[in-house]
């Protein structure tokens, strides 16, 4: 079956979060100018969900709902099927979304006056956990070598040796530089957070958007037993299907203790379960929508493919950074010399182009821009005529 990527949808008047934003700095933004900021897709469900949901609305009342245990095999049964590895029924958490997940973990996993390790530039909302809960933000920075970023392991050995660290989140893939992560860089950071016990959270929400030639490998699959038992893995069909909106993911953790203490943050809450919606949606993602997955991920490619010819042939001052995994592309525009706020209002106001700008992702973000792919062709090649002749009018790059 060929799906649909190529039909343009507006979103003006539904909620959506990134156009609302667009239309509130600009309500007289023209048609056809769609934002490709906040990760998720402008492109219409799979039809295969939808058919779910209107078939859960027509089926009957929308009660209170719990997850089946259909649920449960759907979900464990992608991760078999699409990351050989088999986690156990009892392991999984269902939970809100990853981002309410990371902030409970580190909120019920760690202590008063711990610190936590994060990565940047990386997916802000990790910042953001550990300074609303109080602990001490430690950051452990990428680095660039050879035109790729890579951990710092050097600094990551010493981060996780302070006597404060306890907890490190890591983003794998990487959010927003596009790495995924390869078997023998798990594995060492594996080695490090346990020989200083430092508990990892992994956020694997993008582990099933990988880029021709490249492989995503679980946290889960480099750790013994015995480590897995000091780890949180986080995952959900939110980015892979665009159903952020559903609001489901699915935690998994080996350890029963460390689970009871991260299901008692959301316990507080009365947040055990999720909503009808979100069950139906994910059941019909993992057991019927992997075919309309792996063409996304083609479509994707193409417009990663798109955007790396645009720089080469028009901006080659700029540098993409390889694609690895995610849907976003990180672009580095600091040739241009232009500083974070006036690179945002030239991209909003002069060139019409609503992206994630780089400082909100930390250290090291300063002059970047993520744009967003999971959009149809056109859109993307409009946009970059409109950033083309926006930078001409300027004189940037010349």
């Amino acid at each position: 079956m060929n799906y649909d990527f190529t039909t343009r949808i507006s979103r003006k008047g539904v909620g959506s979060q990134k156009w609302d934003e667009m239309l509130a700095e600009n309500p007289k933004v023209p048609a056809g100018v769609a934002p490709l900021s906040v990760a998720d897709m402008e492109f219409e469900n799979a039809p295969e969900i939808r058919r779910a949901l209107h078939e859960l609305v027509d089926a009957g009342p929308l009660g209170y709902t719990g997850p089946t245990d259909r649920f449960y095999s759907a979900c464990i049964d992608w991760q078999v099927r699409r990351h050989g590895w088999m986690p156990q029924k009892e392991w999984a958490v269902v939970t809100p979304g990853v981002v309410p997940a990371i902030f409970d973990a580190v909120s019920t996993l760690t202590d008063e006056g711990e610190g936590v390790i994060i990565q940047p530039p990386v997916y802000y909302p990790f910042r953001m956990a550990v300074e609303s809960a109080g602990r001490t933000l430690i950051e452990n920075l990428l680095v660039v070598e050879d035109g790729s970023y890579r951990i710092d392991f050097e600094g990551l050995e010493a981060t996780a040796a302070r006597p404060d660290a306890r907890m490190l989140v890591l983003c794998s893939p990487h959010n927003p530089v596009g790495r995924v992560w390869s078997v023998s860089e798990l594995r060492r950071v594996v080695d490090i957070c346990m020989a200083n016990d430092v508990l990892i959270v992994c956020d694997e929400i993008h582990n099933d958007l990988i880029m021709p030639g490249n492989a995503h490998t679980t946290i889960a699959n480099v750790m013994s037993a015995e480590e897995l038992g000091r780890a949180v893995v986080c995952t959900a069909p939110s980015k892979t299907f665009n159903l952020a909106g559903c609001q489901c993911s699915v935690i998994y953790i080996a350890d029963e203790g460390l689970r009871e203490r991260f299901c008692s943050g959301f316990g507080k809450l009365a947040l055990q379960t999720v909503n009808a919606f979100a069950y139906t949606a994910t059941i019909a993602a993992y057991e019927k929508c992997e075919p309309w997955l792996n063409q996304l991920v083609d479509v994707v490619w193409s417009n990663f493919s798109y955007l790396v010819n645009w720089v080469a042939q028009s901006h080659p001052e700029l540098d993409v950074y390889e694609l690895q995994g995610t849907y976003l592309a990180w672009v580095d525009f600091r040739a241009w010399g232009l500083e974070p706020g006036e690179l945002k209002r030239f991209m909003r106001e002069e060139a019409l182009l609503w992206l994630d700008e780089g400082d909100l992702f930390g250290q090291g973000g300063d002059g970047f821009e993520r744009f967003n792919l999971a959009c149809p062709a056109d859109v993307l090649a409009e946009s970059l005529k409109r950033l083309d002749e926006a930078a001409e009018r300027r004189g940037l790059g010349k």
